[in-house]
């Protein structure tokens, strides 16, 4: 916690700049001539429809009358601070083909690309001009790919650009066939009100249909889903479909699951409340946000993890705890009030964690004999004051350099692969009602959608996403995942998008990727699973002080509403519905007290507690 993470917005700038170094040199591939079976497949590429089949991020985008190429429209779309003024829309193509795609621009910084083209993406860029410029740039569809996304933008923070008579040039979209029915259709671990599916993607599938004995109950990208709102001890029969522009194919083989009798919770943790409020209490430190007892918490607060057990050595993995020493936190209480108001908070229904890490704790865990020394020094801190679990807040150098692996599902690294093994000893010896909880920052986890392993890209720090594999390994242990939604750049969403902190639509994209699953580093061989909506909060601080992208409760009251009732859902669609969405995390409990608790009182509102 209270740590800056990495200007993430700014990763896909080399692979920018090099395309026009390229372009600049040359060297880029000049377009081939049209053929009779060409047509430009761009809609409204001249704008004099308005945005008709445009999508403009951050509301930034709008037709203009002047200065245009031709006719009588143009684009005008004006980055902010932390958003770029994207401008795209998808496009149907045939596999295998070859397209050129091109436009006229003014202004600084303006960019021209397309995504999702199954080979290399490409991007073209000018860095000023005062009068329209063409752009142009050529690729190739891969094998399976039949639509692609086309886009301008602008770079953060600098002036509007505009863009006019937009082309992409090439065969026009194949003759659709219905894709094959999903393959491998599997149910994961069942809860008392939900089901994880996956299956194996489908050849040319758009999307997917999932079914509930034989109801339609809901619709996806991804090969992915998680079934919510069922009721407990119930035997379900689910089965997908998959869709692309041609229509539905057949539905796959059916698979069967029972939910579970309820009255726990899955992945440890007893009996936290349908929706949760976490807080970090500052116990063994003092910083600006003052010291708060442990007996002054207010009940609005479920969770409440201990800032925070350090190590003695970054790779001992002995771990330490004491309380803040009365010089620095006036006020603290003694060991013996301490430990009565852990009990008092544990009778009235509340958890209590040691958290593992912060900004300064770091951890690695290089040997077998630092894994068996932090199991032991976690399980005294566990015991001393009896509490109720673990939180993992594991930052910066903490997840060494993951090189070596390059599937989450089969970790190699010694400092995660003991990790791993630290915490399912931990929870063995605790049982069924150890809470676990973790709090790993974007870079570590949604940058997994772009990055993972060996890093790609020249500069790209390879410890991108190097928390999957701990989440994917502990996912049937884990009570609550709350990534640091927060201290962090501009992050790509399932959208294709970069999403900046601060508003709804950053956390609804960020959780969305949880809740639906998504490709690692691009392989949709490698899909991370979805999570339980159970087992998911929402990271953020609870101030301006806390951190940076500290969101306001009306923005909060948006993301949670198009989470958990798809309204107020802005520029990012879902993939899903989410009531079950367990609730919110923020650091801090005593940076809420300090901002007369906004955060807290803004929750219990929210969900009537």
């Amino acid at each position: 916690m209270e740590r800056t993470g990495p200007p993430a917005r700014f990763t896909g700038l080399l692979a920018v700049c090099s395309a026009a170094l390229l372009a600049a040199a040359g060297l880029v591939a000049s377009a081939p001539d049209a053929t009779a079976a060409d047509a430009d497949l761009a809609r409204n590429g001249g704008f004099e429809a308005g945005l008709d089949g445009w999508t403009c991020s951050g509301g930034s985008g709008a037709a203009v009358s002047t200065p245009v190429h031709s006719g009588t429209k143009a684009l005008k779309a004006t980055p902010a601070g932390s958003d770029n003024a994207r401008c795209s829309q998808t496009v149907t193509v045939r596999p295998d083909s070859t397209y050129t795609l091109q436009a006229w621009v003014r202004g600084d910084y303006v960019y021209l690309g397309a995504s999702g083209t199954g080979t290399t993406d490409v991007s073209t860029w000018t860095q000023s001009a005062g009068a329209y410029t063409q752009l142009g740039t050529v690729f190739k569809t891969g094998s399976a790919t039949t639509s692609v996304t086309v886009y301008t933008h602008g770079w953060y923070g600098t002036s509007a650009y505009y863009a006019d008579d937009l082309t992409l040039v090439g065969p026009g979209g194949a003759p659709a066939t219905v894709p094959a029915a999903p393959a491998g259709l599997r149910a994961g671990t069942a809860t008392s009100t939900s089901v994880p599916l996956s299956w194996n993607a489908s050849a040319g599938a758009t999307g997917y249909q999932v079914y509930r004995d034989g109801t339609r109950v809901q619709s996806v990208t991804g090969t992915s889903a998680t079934v919510t709102g069922l009721t407990a001890s119930t035997a379900y029969s689910f089965q997908v479909s998959a869709v692309n522009a041609a229509g539905e194919s057949a539905k796959s083989a059916a698979v069967s699951a029972t939910t579970t009798s309820g009255g726990g919770q899955e992945g440890g943790g007893g009996d936290l409340p349908a929706h949760a409020l976490v807080g970090y209490l500052h116990s063994s430190f003092a910083n600006g946000s003052g010291y708060t007892r442990m007996a002054d918490v207010p009940d609005s607060w479920d969770v409440i993890n201990l800032a925070f057990g350090e190590p003695t050595s970054v790779t001992s993995g002995d771990i330490r705890f004491s309380l803040c020493p009365v010089a620095e936190c006036p006020g603290v209480e003694s060991e013996a009030e301490f430990k009565a108001a852990i009990k008092a908070k544990q009778a009235a229904g509340k958890k209590v964690l040691i958290s593992i890490g912060g900004q300064n704790g770091q951890v690695q865990l290089n040997s077998t004999a630092a894994r068996d020394t932090f199991v032991s020094s976690v399980s005294k801190i566990i015991d001393t004051y009896g509490l109720d679990g673990l939180d993992i807040d594991f930052e910066g150098h903490s997840l060494s350099l993951n090189t070596g692996d390059t599937d989450f599902r089969s970790p190699t690294t010694p400092v995660i692969v003991n990790l791993i093994s630290a915490v399912k000893t931990l929870k063995a010896k605790y049982g069924d009602d150890f809470v676990l909880t973790m709090a790993p920052e974007t870079f570590f986890v949604q940058l997994g959608y772009q990055y993972y392993g060996s890093g790609p890209w020249g500069g790209q720090d390879p410890r991108a996403g190097a928390y999957l594999p701990v989440i994917h390994a502990l996912r049937d242990d884990l009570t609550l995942l709350h990534v640091q939604d927060y201290n962090s750049g501009s992050i790509m969403g399932l959208d294709n998008q970069y999403h900046s902190m601060g508003g709804a639509d950053f956390h609804i994209a960020m959780t969305d990727m949880l809740l639906t699953g998504f490709p690692v580093a691009g392989d949709r061989t490698k899909v991370f699973p979805a999570l339980r909506p159970e087992q998911v909060a929402i990271g953020l601080p609870a101030s301006t002080q806390a951190g940076n992208g500290h969101t306001s409760p009306a923005e909060v009251t948006k993301a949670l509403n198009c989470l958990t009732r798809k309204t107020d859902c802005g520029s990012y669609q879902t993939h899903g519905t989410w009531s079950g969405l367990r609730g919110l995390m923020t650091w801090s409990i005593n940076w809420d007290r300090f901002n007369n608790w906004e955060f807290s009182k803004n929750f219990d509102a929210y969900f009537g507690n």
